[in-house]
């Protein structure tokens, strides 16, 4: 009767676990891409510390799927939904669904665009990124030269990021290309635009649509190496590059380092990936722009705690999505060159040193 009974007990014990509700819901957008592996560890680690039960789903570059894990999870009753979206715009849809559920919406990195249902925006400072490209290949021109090579490239259209990445970027680079200082080699769009400081939405998306890499390695090497077949032989030998991330640097890096007429290249990048910080050390990928995750991480589930504590996160800015003015924290950004590699990775304990090889 005991041993029954103790079977009983044990069962709904184990029941209950197994059939809780979820209370965070994590939707990111592939798991093909280091970054989002890296998120999604990041999550599970510190929410399982904090005592709350947290499930992570991945769209694999799907707004339709991103859709179906929004149901999914809305169906295991979760209290706040955390999500990368695929499509800014597309996830619309996805926000509004949970908005109409009572579950609060924190958009996570990027931009859910064109609702009223997103509550909140955990973010790092794209626009700031984006600057620190064109501030570190600024430093790289000599004092004076006029007509140095400039090679555009971008994320992708449908991410509300790229646009701001690019919009940053453009503030540094364009005083330079509209002096001559650079000659942009793979945009006719941005050549017409040399002059105008400031960029419409729509301007900025006749560049990015030349230039997209749409965050992906194999579309950023094929562009690459297009954009080197049509270049002649001045539009190579020194040649400053403006890469979106670090995946599509790697990329765009091979490309260029294999053409026997580009002599020297400097390339940016963003995320920190250990095979980019390893270009680094190796003088393949110049610089990285370092999103802390942690801190990106941190701040969702602070953010997500709150809600579900019925309290207010913290609001140090605000970001126009179409429909509404979405109160946000952005993050600061770390520029990673070889010269503080060390410091900035490793000594931070952001990744170990056995990662890398070379390593000074």
């Amino acid at each position: 009767m005991k041993r029954t009974l103790f079977i009983a007990l044990l069962f709904t014990v184990v029941a209950g676990f197994v059939f809780a509700d979820t209370q965070v819901g994590i939707v990111l957008p592939t798991k093909d891409e280091p970054r989002w592996i890296q998120d999604q560890t990041r999550f599970l680690d510190a929410l399982k510390s904090a005592g709350f039960s947290a499930k992570v789903l991945f769209s694999q570059g799907d707004s339709a799927k991103e859709k179906a894990n929004v149901e999914a999870l809305i169906s295991e009753k979760i209290k706040v939904l955390i999500i990368c979206p695929q499509d800014g715009t597309a996830a619309a849809a996805a926000a509004d669904l949970a908005h109409k559920a009572g579950v609060k919406v924190i958009s996570y990195d990027r931009l859910i665009r064109d609702t009223t249902s997103v509550d909140y925006y955990v973010t790092f400072d794209s626009f700031m990124v984006g600057k620190a490209w064109g501030d570190y290949l600024n430093s790289k021109v000599p004092a004076g030269s006029k007509g140095n090579n400039l090679y555009l490239y971008a994320g992708a259209a449908s991410d509300n990021n790229a646009f701001i990445f690019f919009e940053g970027a453009w503030s540094a680079l364009q005083p330079k290309i509209a002096d001559g200082t650079y000659i942009v080699r793979n945009s006719d769009k941005a050549v017409a635009l040399k002059n105008k400081a400031k960029l419409t939405r729509d301007e900025e998306a006749q560049i990015i649509g030349q230039v997209t890499t749409n965050w992906n390695f194999n579309d950023a090497k094929n562009k690459a190496e297009a954009n080197l077949t049509a270049a002649p032989k001045e539009a190579k030998g020194t040649v400053y590059i403006c890469a979106p991330n670090d995946g599509t640097a790697r990329a765009i890096a091979d490309a260029f380092a294999a053409d026997k007429d580009v002599k020297t290249y400097y390339i940016t990048g963003q995320d920190a990936e250990i095979a980019s910080i390893q270009y680094i050390i190796d003088g393949k990928q110049s610089m990285t722009v370092l999103k802390d995750v942690r801190t990106l991480v941190n701040d969702a589930i602070n953010a997500a705690v709150a809600y579900m504590k019925g309290q207010t996160p913290p609001v140090t800015s605000y970001y126009n999505n179409g429909k509404k003015d979405v109160p946000a924290k952005p993050t600061a950004i770390v520029t990673v060159t070889k010269d503080n590699v060390k410091k900035e990775i490793v000594d931070s304990g952001y990744w170990p040193a056995d990662k890398f090889t070379g390593l000074k």
